[in-house]
């Protein structure tokens, strides 16, 4: 705590140290004029200053930044820029890969609603079901919106719901499209990973970046229209971070079978189920045969393989691993077995478009969306030679599966808004759809046995989404100022699973026919130890035609929203919302909130309000059944929705609505002659009946009737959504922002930390069968606990500096993340037991990044950067959390990831 204590000391220091140094050359300087940055989130009145504001809300000018900055995409961008914001690329997590989870403030990425200018943005389609920080969430996907195409990101950090509805518990983050005409604009990036740990530790160079962006605006008309254009396309490679396989891959048979291959006898293909076949004398004479091809193997082993006349006596012999001698043999290393850990393969490419057309003098019409075409591969568990999962009559050293997704993001706003007798009306229609689409490569359905093909339609997941609004807003000279608002809100939204090809989940018998309940064992295909050969295609088993819904529903609302100025130095905000769903019922919301001017620049700030959060109808309806790593060992677990007939027996509730309260209480102060502004902002939330997705529960924890189902689905454990918790979260923001100007020399700094702390209060809401001890730890099972409480940065701070001169600018950012915990439950101390609790704590680190810009001309100008200059990696993993060297570090929490240092160079053009 010292160190902490200390460290954060430092950066506040080093952050102030520069004013105090244009302070005392004041007499040198030139005064800048100082225009505040005003935000528009907050209020239905119009823009305020940031500071008169009387809730909490960062601005961030992209344009202006973008340039400079080292990272390219709004997820990476806001993670660095926005203390209160946490989002890190995920690695061996399905989808989840492609989409990197976002969380604001601690809570979920399903708790914080974010609108592209002004209105709601639609939510991706994908779940994240997987071990990664917001298990169980559907959140925004960011990254469909090139960052190219933003002017400027606001973040309100506060309970928003009573204004915007469902999702905004946490806050809003609400991204301003650019408005330039006349120039086109562009820059190319390429980057990559310069580190020792590339390419699983051998060094060099991975992840190469290759990003072109281009935006192109003109004026329609000689009103004010104008049409704004965006394309991006980015190129990325993986990233491979993986250390050395250290496991079991070939034992005995497996070298056996190589050498019959290599004699042109596949012993694969002499039986379909090892205990029904009616050649058991060919195959082990075979095996005596080419086992005395084996030089590695000793006279003694020799001896016993020639003595086992049975099968089963060749069964208990031909287990013996000889992984180090078949690797030799067939000229391969570990590394050839490694997992592909680290940043997935992506291509992005997008289109984007903002657009204004006055039609009166009082009235305008306009449009903004876009299309974003997304293609990722990332890499699953091994499949090694010595498990059943594996074929070897096809792939005799293994394969590595790649689930790939083809993710399409459609966006479509457009509405008219004016001046009508001193009223502000805003009539619009927002489209958005999200789909994601699994294609599995590299793979096989190992039941099919030589039958299989290698690529697989594993089906795919999509979201629509349409909201009409209408909105009015009115000025009133009354006391100092009087803001009315009001408005109404229809949200459409539906919910679609398509199931993938036959082959993608189907389990087959000895003939090819699917299996059924009554499938005898003898004829199910096994391999040479008799272990039954699994169905559907490995690594991502596709989405069958049970799992195939279309679901719908709607919602209405209305709201009312009130800003008076009761004095010049009192302001008081007041706003209310009902808001009906057809699936689940209706919620009424209220926000109070104040602004006080104690003096000319200091003002106390204070917010009460009580939101919701909806059940997405992605929790709803959404299930599927996947091959997770669950404690050491691949299960195929199954996620069911809460009207399927397991969760009925089982006795889980229907999904019902988050309802939070919320409070936050903050000033601001500024000093005009140090152009310094400090912010600081304590906030507590509470949320009730809070949605996770619970543990796993074992075929053997649940009753004969309900295993007779797991039978039927073909799991060997089910998770569910359930209202399983409530949570407090309490926090404090605290903000200073400096800037000077010395001669030609501006200097930009800015310090800003946010320390938030979760926990679950009462007790666990379990239901139904559920309700005892044992299975109440499984309804919020620990793991999951970690990933709600402390799996990201409870304390994250950011200290940066920009400074320009002339044609150049030089940027410099330190940011400080708190330690996290894995939610890994293993022996961290050594004594033999592991605890309840016990848990691997990944440290505290702080990243360096720094770039330097050059403007050639006014046209042309150059970027190069460093992101983590020092090559910072988190704290490794305990070898108990490595699955045998290959996650060296955890995959589970979000700090900053796990690729190490990153250099680009940005070139940037504008004519």
């Amino acid at each position: 705590m010292k160190r902490k204590q200390q460290l954060l000391g430092l950066l506040v220091i080093t952050g102030l140290g520069i004013p105090t140094l244009s302070n005392a050359q004041k007499k040198d300087s030139v005064q800048e004029k100082n225009i505040e940055e005003t935000v528009l989130l907050g209020s239905r009145g119009g823009a305020r200053s940031k500071t008169d504001s009387p809730v909490p809300v960062d601005v961030f000018n992209l344009k202006k930044e973008s340039i400079i900055l080292p990272q390219s995409n709004i997820n990476q961008i806001l993670n660095i820029i926005a203390p209160s914001f946490t989002s890190t690329v995920q690695t061996a997590a399905d989808g989840t890969d492609h989409l990197d989870p976002a969380q604001l403030r601690g809570l979920g990425p399903d708790q914080v609603l974010v609108l592209v200018n002004g209105k709601r943005r639609h939510t991706s389609a994908l779940i994240n079901v997987n071990g990664t920080p917001g298990r169980g969430t559907v959140g925004t996907d960011l990254n469909a919106i090139p960052s190219f195409a933003i002017d400027r990101l606001e973040v309100l950090r506060d309970g928003a719901s009573a204004q915007y509805g469902s999702d905004a518990i946490a806050g809003v983050i609400n991204l301003g499209l650019k408005r330039d005409t006349g120039k086109l604009s562009g820059q190319f990036t390429y980057g990559g990973n310069l580190t020792p740990t590339a390419n699983d530790h051998t060094g060099n160079f991975d992840g190469q970046n290759i990003q072109v962006d281009l935006n192109y605006g003109n004026k329609i008309g000689k009103k004010g229209g104008f049409y704004n254009i965006t394309w991006s396309s980015q190129f990325r490679d993986a990233t491979s971070r993986a250390g050395t396989e250290n496991g079991n891959l070939f034992n005995a048979y497996n070298a056996i079978e190589q050498r019959a291959l290599e004699n042109g006898v596949n012993l694969s293909s002499l039986f379909s189920n090892i205990n029904n076949t009616p050649n058991s004398q060919q195959i082990i004479d075979y095996i005596h045969q080419y086992a005395q091809n084996v030089n590695y193997f000793s006279s003694a082993y020799q001896s016993q393989i020639q003595n086992a006349n049975t099968i089963s006596a060749l069964q208990g012999i031909l287990t013996t691993n000889f992984t180090d001698q078949e690797l030799a043999y067939r000229g391969l290393t570990r590394k050839d077995f490694n997992m592909q850990i680290g940043q997935s393969k992506l291509n992005n490419h997008q289109l984007f478009a903002n657009i204004e057309v006055p039609v009166s003098d009082h009235w305008k019409v306009y449009t903004f969306g876009g299309y974003s075409y997304r293609n990722g591969v990332s890499g699953g568990f091994y499949r090694r030679p010595n498990q059943s999962r594996t074929f070897t009559g096809l792939y005799p050293n293994g394969y590595l599966p790649q689930i790939g997704t083809q993710i399409q993001d459609i966006s479509f706003s457009t509405g008219i808004k004016g001046d009508w007798k001193g009223w502000n009306i805003d009539l619009s229609n927002t489209f958005g759809q999200n789909s994601f689409d699994y294609t599995i490569k590299n793979t096989g359905n190992t039941s099919l046995r030589f039958a299989s093909p290698n690529e697989f339609d594993a089906g795919g997941l999509r979201f629509t989404q349409n909201t009409i609004n209408l909105d009015f807003n009115k000025d009133y000279d009354i006391l100092s100022g009087l803001n009315i608002a009001f408005g109404g809100e229809h949200r459409y939204e539906n919910f679609k699973i398509s199931a993938g090809e036959e082959a993608s989940y189907t389990a087959y018998d000895i003939f090819g026919n699917p299996q059924t309940a009554t499938t005898a064992a003898n004829q199910k295909p096994t391999d040479f130890f008799g272990n039954t050969l699994p169905g559907g295609s490995q690594v991502f088993g596709g989405f069958r035609p049970d799992n195939a819904v279309s679901k719908n529903r709607q919602s209405v609302a209305g709201y009312v929203d009130f800003a008076l100025n009761i004095t010049d130095w009192f302001l008081a905000d007041a706003a209310a919302r009902y808001e009906n769903y057809s699936d689940f019922g209706s919620t009424f919301n209220y926000k109070l909130a104040s602004r006080i001017k104690v003096a000319d620049n200091f003002n106390l700030r204070f917010a009460g309000s009580t939101g919701f959060r909806a059940p997405s109808i992605h929790q709803i309806y959404y299930n599927v059944t996947s091959t997770l790593f669950t404690s050491g060992q691949l299960l195929e677990v199954g996620t069911f929705s809460n009207d399927s007939k397991i969760a009925n027996l089982l006795g889980i509730p229907k999904l019902k609505q988050e309802t939070s309260k919320s409070a936050s209480v903050g000033f601001t102060y500024k000093i005009p002659s140090a152009n310094l502004t400090i912010t600081a902002d304590g906030y507590f939330t509470r949320i009730d009946d809070r949605i996770l997705l619970t543990g796993q529960f074992s075929r053997a924890a649940v009753s004969a009737v309900a295993q007779a189902a797991y039978d039927e689905a073909q799991v060997n454990a089910t998770q569910f959504f359930v209202n399983a918790i409530d949570t407090e979260t309490k926090g404090l923001d605290f903000v200073i922002t400096q800037n000077s100007r010395i001669s030609n020399v501006k200097i930009d700094n800015n310090f800003a930390i946010n320390l938030n702390k979760t926990k679950k209060v009462g007790a666990t809401h379990t239901s139904g069968l559920l309700q005892s001890p044992d299975l109440e730890k499984v309804y919020f099972a620990e793991n999951v606990r970690v990933y709600l409480e402390e799996a990201t940065p409870r304390v994250k701070a950011t200290l940066s500096h920009n400074i320009s001169w002339k044609d150049f600018s030089f940027y410099l950012r330190n940011t400080y993340y708190g330690k996290v915990t894995s939610p890994d439950l293993i022996d961290v101390n050594g004594d033999g037991t592991i605890g309840a609790q016990e848990h691997q704590s990944i440290a505290d680190k702080v990243i360096t990044d720094v770039s330097a810009a050059y403007q050639f001309t006014k046209n042309v100008g150059l970027s190069l950067g460093v992101n983590n200059v020092f090559d910072i990696y988190p704290t490794k993993n305990l070898t108990a959390s490595t699955n045998n060297d290959q996650f060296i570090y955890s995959r589970s929490t979000s700090q900053f990831g796990l690729n190490g240092r990153y250099v680009f160079a940005r070139i940037n053009f504008n004519f």
